[in-house]
C-alpha cells in the first residue's frame, strides 16, 4: 500500500506542471490556478488535528496489553502471584515498556496538556500501573521475562526514554511509586553504560566504541528529568562535535570512534531524535543555563539543514540527502513536532518555521490510516556503514516508533495553529 502511495506521489510531481490550454495569460490570471499538491496543502484547523490524533489513540486503547496473562492457560496475572517466564503481557499490537513506547507516553501527556482532556494521561497511568504492580514479583525471577530488560537493562533502550517517561507522569498527576524505574535509569546511564574515556557514552555493538545518535535520546532527556542538566548537555555536545555535519547540517548515523574515516549515512529518524533531543534540552534546561544560547544555535542549524532537504510532498526521506530512498513518517512526525514545539515556545520564528511545519503535518496525517495506525514507519533499525541496509527497511504499520511523534506532532500543530493565524496570502501559506 505504502509502495503504490509513493509511486502514486512520484507520478503527480512528474505531472504537477500541467499544460493549461482553457486559459492564457490575458484571459485568466494563471498564478492563481489551483497547483496540484499531491499532499494537502494549507492549515490545517485545530478540530481536524485532533480528530487525527483521536483516531491513532483510539487505535491504541485497544492495541496496547493492559494486563498480564499466562501465555499457555491465558489466565490473568494479579499482585501477590509469582512473575514466571509464561507470564507475558496480554495479546497487543505493541509492547508497553519499550523506548518507544516512553515516546508514546510523552506524546499522550502533551495532548492532556493541550487539550485539558484526561483520557490521554488515563492511557499512560493505566500501563504505568500496571508495570508497577508486576515489579515487585518480577524482581525475583532472575529469568528473561517480558520486564527483565527494565530491571535489569543492558542497553539505554531499555530504559532511558521509559524513566523519563515516568517522571514526566509523575509531573502530570501520576502518584504510584515506580521510583525503582527511575533510579534504574540513573544507575544504568551515569554508572553503567560504556564509556569512553571523555566520559561520552557509547555501545560496543556492532563493533567496539561504536557512537550511535540514537543515544541522545535514550539518555539524555532521562538525565534532564533525573536533574543532570550538566551531565546532559555534555553528552549532546559529545555527539553533536563527532556527528554533525556543519557543512550539510544534518547528523551522521554512526560513529566509529577507533576508526580514521567515518562514511556518513543521514538516516532520518536517527537526525529525529537528536533533533528531539535538543528541543527536550530547550524546555527543560533551567534558563539561566550558560549552555542555552548555544544549544538553541544548534537547534536551527539543524533546522535550517533539514528544511533544506524537506520534499514536495512535506516528507522527508529515509536518508535524508538521498532523495530515492523513500519517505518516512517517524522522521517527518519528529521533524514537525519540534518545529511547532520551537514556535509555541517562542524559540522559533512562525513567519519562518510555520509553513514547513504545517506541511510537514499535512503529510503525517495523510499516513494516518482509517484505522488509527500509522502507516510508512521504518522498522527498529541497527547501524550500518552501507546504503543498501537503509534503503531497504522494511516499514510496517506495527512500528511502534511511528506513534508518539504522531501524537508529538499532533499536540504541537494542534496548539501552533489555535494561536497562530495562517492563511494563503498570494497562493502560498503565510503567517498573516
Amino acid at each position: 500500500m505504502r509502495i503504490t502511495f509513493v509511486f502514486l506521489l512520484i507520478s503527480s510531481s512528474l505531472f504537477a506542471q500541467k499544460n493549461i490550454t482553457a486559459a492564457s495569460d490575458a484571459t485568466a490570471p494563471l498564478h492563481a490556478l489551483q497547483a496540484d499538491y499531491p499532499t494537502r496543502y494549507g492549515a490545517a484547523k485545530p478540530e481536524e488535528v485532533l480528530s487525527v490524533v483521536n483516531r491513532v489513540f483510539s487505535y491504541l486503547e485497544v492495541a496496547t496489553p493492559n494486563q498480564f496473562v499466562n501465555k499457555t492457560t491465558g489466565a490473568v496475572w494479579s499482585p501477590g502471584q509469582a512473575f514466571e517466564d509464561q507470564t507475558v503481557f496480554s495479546k497487543g499490537d505493541f509492547r508497553p515498556i519499550s523506548y518507544e513506547w516512553g515516546v508514546t507516553y510523552s506524546g499522550m501527556l502533551e495532548l492532556s496538556r493541550i487539550t485539558g482532556s484526561p483520557q490521554y494521561k488515563n492511557y499512560v497511568f493505566n500501563r504505568l500501573n500496571l508495570i508497577a504492580s508486576a515489579i515487585p514479583a518480577a524482581q525475583k525471577n532472575d529469568a528473561k521475562h517480558v520486564l527483565h530488560g527494565l530491571i535489569h537493562p543492558r542497553a539505554l533502550d531499555d530504559i532511558g526514554a521509559m524513566g523519563m517517561a515516568v517522571i514526566k507522569a509523575k509531573k502530570a498527576g501520576f502518584s504510584t511509586d515506580m521510583s525503582f524505574v527511575t533510579k534504574r535509569a540513573s544507575d544504568f546511564i551515569l554508572k553503567e553504560e560504556h564509556r569512553l574515556p571523555d566520559r561520552t557514552l557509547v555501545r560496543i555493538r556492532p563493533l567496539h566504541h561504536t557512537m550511535w545518535l540514537d543515544d541522545v535520546y535514550m539518555a539524555i532527556p532521562a538525565l534532564l528529568q533525573l536533574g543532570e542538566y550538566d551531565e546532559a548537555v555534555f553528552q549532546f555536545n559529545s555527539y553533536r562535535k563527532r556527528m554533525f555535519n556543519p557543512t550539510l547540517n544534518i547528523y551522521m548515523h554512526g560513529y566509529l570512534v577507533d576508526a580514521e574515516e567515518h562514511p556518513e549515512f543521514h538516516w532520518a529518524r536517527a537526525n529525529g531524535w537528536a533533533l528531539l533531543t535538543n528541543a527536550e534540552i530547550l524546555e527543560f534546561l533551567p534558563a539561566n543555563h550558560p549552555a542555552r544560547p548555544e544549544i538553541l544555535k544548534q537547534l536551527k542549524l539543524h533546522l535550517k539543514g533539514l528544511m533544506s532537504y524537506q520534499d514536495g510532498t512535506g516528507f522527508w526521506h529515509q536518508l535524508i540527502d538521498k532523495n530515492d530512498s523513500y519517505l518516512e513518517t517517524s522522521a517527518t512526525a519528529i521533524y514537525t513536532y519540534v518545529m511547532a514545539k520551537g514556535m509555541n515556545m517562542g524559540w522559533l520564528d512562525p513567519k519562518t518555521y510555520g509553513p514547513a511545519a504545517l506541511l510537514g503535518w499535512n503529510a503525517v496525517a495523510s499516513s494516518v490510516n482509517e484505522k488509527g495506525q500509522v502507516e510508512g514507519t521504518c522498522v527498529g533499525t541497527g547501524l550500518a556503514w552501507d546504503p543498501a541496509f537503509y534503503y531497504h527497511r522494511p516499514i510496517s504499520p506495527f512500528a511502534a516508533h511511528g506513534y508518539g511523534p504522531v501524537l508529538l506532532a499532533g499536540s504541537a500543530i494542534m496548539e501552533l495553529v489555535k494561536n497562530k493565524n495562517y492563511q494563503i496570502n498570494d497562493s502560498a501559506v503565510h503567517l498573516n
